[in-house]
């Protein structure tokens, strides 16, 4: 009965659970931001390239 209860009150494998799911949804979040930043940077890049060709013909 003992190990059962000291089962149940040993909460380390919770907290590495919880730090997992907040390490997950803070990867998620970096991710999108990244892929967004991503694209505006590649439109900047296209265009910039597009005047540079212009003025150079």
């Amino acid at each position: 009965m003992q190990k059962i209860r000291h089962f149940l009150k040993n909460n380390k494998g919770a907290t590495a659970i919880e730090y997992g799911l907040i390490a997950a949804l803070i990867a998620v979040a970096a991710i999108a931001a990244m892929q967004g930043l991503g694209n505006n940077l590649k439109s900047t890049f296209n265009n910039v390239a597009s005047n540079m060709k212009s003025e150079s013909e």
